[in-house]
């Protein structure tokens, strides 16, 4: 029998265990994205005058106790610990080792119930108990029996229950004011787009889903969120991924230091293992477009033709629609069908975006779009050849170094083909990056010799060609280099 079927106990019940209500005060959360929480929960205490203890049940049990702050007039805190050996069916099973029970077996025929006496001597693995002068495994099968115990051990509590002793300098009822970090709570932000392909809109709402997991009910809590990574130990932080810009717009939304504050309208419970989910955005007719895209490698050569990426882009900017701050989470796309139902076409995370910025967010590929790169033909120029196609050079960053080793004397003519294709009844224009041009800092003079449509230059090491493709139709563009590598 398992521990947790094995330890179905009748005993006498803890000193703590008998509050039906929380012992909170007037509490308020702070919760942050990276599984951090700062709990600040005011109290009323009579605390004596002198040294005496003061027990808080109902704070985390995963409090970080030397993030602990009490503050309470007149009194000083001499020593403070943290109980967090909470009553469960497995513990009371491991504090049982050595001492002795009662079993209670009931016979599944008769209903008849025995009683018998047992010494507890191990947990490990298993119950192993002895019964007058045989020893016993408690097995999990089924059976039903119940372990009964005399009393609570000693240093089991209900709830997590912080103690401390103090030195007061009168006595009398007093607010206390608790304040510390907890892990257990966190919150994190979904998005709901409904994408309106002929309009060339989305409405999004926007969604906070906070979680706990801190062994602890937080009773009619004021509740901030926190959008943004404070330094807390060098634990992990949201990457920026689908911004094509940062934007520059300050959002109207209050402000902690470099961080905004997501305020939870009136006061809310947060049951321990609980996800509770509040809007906190909602928008109309924000313009939005369908992108297609695909990036290619320096020399990529494609077996069979890849379906290109299906993108929506869209702004934060306030002339825009949209003007506010999204802070980290997932966005969901829908579309309507021919009936009008919404369907679920895509999703894709953000990390935190300040408000005025360009997204370009993936929901999936394209079904009818396709491109094939490939290399079309590779071959070694003399340098003088090089030299006539000075005038295509591509110069990036503007800064001139001495080197010690020469340059390669080899350098190279290479032709991409690139086949686009398109089966949707209407003309799409296509988005085409061919990166890996900067190869190296002795390499960063590639030339674009030819090109069937004028590209971009992004980057040193990108550039982007947009491509129309015609309805039910096929497209092949070719690009020549020449390069150091």
């Amino acid at each position: 029998m398992g521990l947790a079927a094995a330890a179905m106990a009748q005993s006498a019940p803890a000193s703590d265990a008998s509050a039906s209500q929380s012992a909170q005060g007037d509490v308020a959360l702070t919760i942050y994205n990276s599984d951090l929480a700062l709990v600040q929960d005011v109290r009323q205490i009579a605390i004596a005058q002198g040294r005496s203890r003061v027990e808080f049940p109902d704070v985390s049990a995963r409090i970080q106790p030397e993030t602990l702050s009490f503050a309470a007039a007149n009194t000083t805190i001499i020593e403070q610990n943290f109980d967090y050996d909470l009553l469960t069916p497995e513990k009371l099973m491991e504090k049982a080792v050595g001492q002795t029970v009662t079993l209670l077996r009931t016979n599944p025929a008769t209903g008849a119930e025995t009683r018998e006496r047992a010494k507890v001597l191990s947990v490990a693995g298993g119950v192993v108990i002895q019964i007058g002068e045989r020893i016993e495994v408690l097995r999990d099968d089924g059976l039903p029996v119940r372990v009964i115990f005399d009393r609570v051990p000693p240093g089991l509590r209900a709830r997590p229950t912080l103690s401390v002793n103090l030195d007061s300098a009168r006595g009398g009822t007093r607010p206390v004011n608790l304040r510390y970090l907890t892990r257990g709570l966190s919150w994190s932000a979904d998005y709901v787009a409904l994408y309106n392909e002929s309009a060339g809109t989305i409405d999004m709402q926007g969604w906070v889903t906070l979680e706990n997991s801190t062994g602890t009910t937080f009773q009619n809590a004021d509740t901030v969120l926190v959008a943004g990574n404070p330094n807390n130990g060098g634990r992990g932080s949201y990457s920026q991924r689908g911004m094509t810009r940062a934007g520059t717009e300050a959002s109207d939304r209050e402000r902690l230091g470099d961080f905004y504050l997501y305020p939870i309208s009136g006061r809310t419970t947060i049951a321990d293992n609980q996800m509770k989910q509040v809007s906190f955005l909602d928008v109309q007719g924000v313009a939005a477009r369908k992108i297609y895209a695909r990036e290619v490698y320096w020399q990529q050569n494609d077996r069979e033709p890849q379906n290109v990426e299906s993108r929506i882009a869209f702004s934060t900017a306030r002339d825009q629609g949209l003007g506010d701050a999204l802070p980290a989470g997932t966005v969901r796309f829908y579309q309507r069908d021919s009936e009008g139902t919404p369907q679920f076409i895509g999703e894709k995370s953000i990390g935190h975006t300040p408000m005025g910025s360009d997204l370009s967010l993936v929901t999936g590929e394209a079904f009818d779009i396709t491109i094939k790169a490939e290399v079309e033909k590779r071959e070694t120029i003399t340098a003088t050849e090089w030299e006539k196609s000075a005038r295509y050079r591509v110069v990036e960053g503007g800064k001139t170094r001495e080197v010690t080793i020469e340059r390669p004397k080899t350098y190279y003519r290479t032709t991409m083909r690139y086949t686009l294709t398109n089966a949707k009844s209407a003309p799409v224009d296509v988005q085409l990056i061919q990166s890996g041009l900067n190869r190296s800092w002795w390499a960063d003079d590639f030339r674009v010799t030819a090109e069937d449509i004028k590209g971009e230059q992004m980057n040193a090491d990108r550039r982007r060609y947009t491509i129309p493709v015609p309805a039910e139709g096929e497209r092949v563009i070719r690009v020549t280099f020449e390069t150091r590598y």
